[in-house]
């Protein structure tokens, strides 16, 4: 691998069918090429952030994908890549942690930091968070389903899963930088069968543990 750097895989999300409103989502907040409902996508995050640039070069010279993010922070990267061949995508995915010289299981495992439902939610506030809404309007009365987790690549499988698992809709979602944050709202069921889908999910991504700090 080129260059001195010691790279830090943090996160690699492999989705295998994106769902229409994470799919919208992700399209109406993408700098990058958008993606259509029922494509499969790739998401990485490493440190140092500048990388990606790197990776991804790999990834499409090599495969049939399309780029869709491509996010530097402060201090860490953020890539997706996506495509109507799963194998396609998959194979972006092998060949970008190859050349990380690194295997899916050096990420860091989820780490949920807020995981919260709030019942019959007051019209005022639903009115607030709908003003920085990325998705759908959350209305008054509905449940309301927060989740902050780091790595914040991770939150791309839970929004994911969730739609899978319920018809919720998708208020808000936040993929890269220190944390990822998801917004839900709903009826109670379904809210609560949206969370135990997020719950399986990120309980079955395998990694390292956080050590002091994510």
């Amino acid at each position: 691998m080129p260059g001195s750097t010691k790279l830090e895989l943090r996160g690699a999300v492999y989705i295998d069918q994106m769902q229409p409103q994470f799919t919208a989502t992700c399209a109406a907040n993408s700098d990058g090429y958008f993606p259509v409902t029922g494509e499969a996508a790739f998401w990485l995050e490493v440190r140092p952030g500048i990388v990606i640039n790197r990776l991804m070069d790999i990834a499409l010279k090599n495969c049939d994908v399309t780029p869709g993010a491509l996010i530097t922070e402060r201090h860490y990267g953020t890539l997706e890549v996506h495509g109507p061949d799963q194998g396609q995508v998959r194979q972006a995915g092998s060949l970008i942690l190859q050349e990380m010289g690194a295997v899916v299981e050096d990420q860091l495992a989820p780490l949920i930091l807020t995981d919260e439902t709030i019942r019959k939610i007051d019209d005022h506030q639903a009115m607030l968070i709908n003003r920085t809404r990325a998705g759908m309007l959350v209305l008054g009365d509905d449940t309301l389903y927060t989740l902050e987790v780091s790595p914040a690549v991770h939150v791309t499988l839970a929004a994911n899963e969730a739609e899978k698992a319920s018809p919720v809709r998708l208020v808000g979602l936040g993929a890269d930088g220190a944390v990822g944050r998801l917004r839900l709202a709903g009826t109670d069921a379904e809210i609560d069968a949206a969370v135990s889908a997020v719950q399986r999910a990120l309980a079955g991504v395998p990694g390292r543990k956080h050590g002091g700090g994510a």
